[in-house]
């Protein structure tokens, strides 16, 4: 709690001096966080996957001899690469880090902009935070998400063709999994969270959507949404 306390002081006096700039690097370690978070989540997943009896094959679960693996031949069979974890992918940690860097100060004017237009006064707290809620999630949570998944394809090398084929496989699932989490964190977010704190809030909470997007960008497959209630 002693360390919590120091950083909340902390962040307040570097919030106070400079806001925006406090925001941005705050946001760029979550969201390098997030993906480490991802990362992590896909070597262990891996891992799982090629933990399997001795004698199968990955693929098709076809018998295969046991190889020695002090074997010379063994790595024109079996690729070495495909033996170990992923290797983690510091250019895509990079990426996640300078989107929420980048993406910070469009945050920061939205945040103050739905800060003046729906004042949460004593007299008038739910209702205000309500109009924040849905303004958010109509408006500001779908260019949003497509600004991630161009901004990802596009630094990944990309080009328009990736960027269709991302929004046609991915961008929509996302949306709908969005739908499902955020609505309840944002209304807690507008109704409790003191506002220089509500972008560090919403980052520290979307650890786990970040980590979500990342696993989304980086898989070839529909990602699979959160459950609905």
């Amino acid at each position: 709690m002693v360390i919590v306390s120091r950083l909340i002081a902390k962040f307040n006096s570097y919030y106070a001096d400079k806001p925006v700039l406090t925001i941005m690097i705050t946001n760029a370690v979550l969201g390098g966080i997030a993906d480490t978070v991802a990362q992590s989540l896909t070597a262990v997943r891996a891992k799982s996957r090629r933990n399997l009896a001795p004698g199968k094959d990955i693929s098709d679960g076809i018998e295969m001899p046991d190889y020695d693996e002090k074997s010379p031949y063994v790595t024109d069979i079996i690729p070495h690469r495909t033996l170990g974890p992923p290797q983690f992918d510091f250019e895509r940690l990079t990426r996640f880090m300078s989107y929420g860097f980048i993406m910070s100060p469009v945050q920061f004017q939205w945040f103050a902009f739905l800060s003046r237009a729906f004042p949460i006064t004593k007299q008038s707290a739910t209702m205000p935070a309500l109009q924040r809620v849905c303004f958010d999630q109509l408006i500001f949570a779908p260019i949003g998400l497509a600004a991630f998944f161009t901004f990802m394809t596009v630094t990944e090398g990309g080009g328009r063709r990736a960027v269709t084929r991302k929004f046609q496989e991915v961008y929509l699932p996302s949306l709908k999994a969005n739908f499902l989490l955020w609505p309840a964190v944002q209304i807690l977010n507008f109704r409790v969270i003191p506002l220089q704190f509500q972008i560090p809030f919403v980052s520290t909470v979307g650890i786990a959507w970040t980590a979500y997007l990342s696993l989304t960008n980086s898989s070839d497959d529909v990602p699979i949404s959160f459950p609905s209630d």
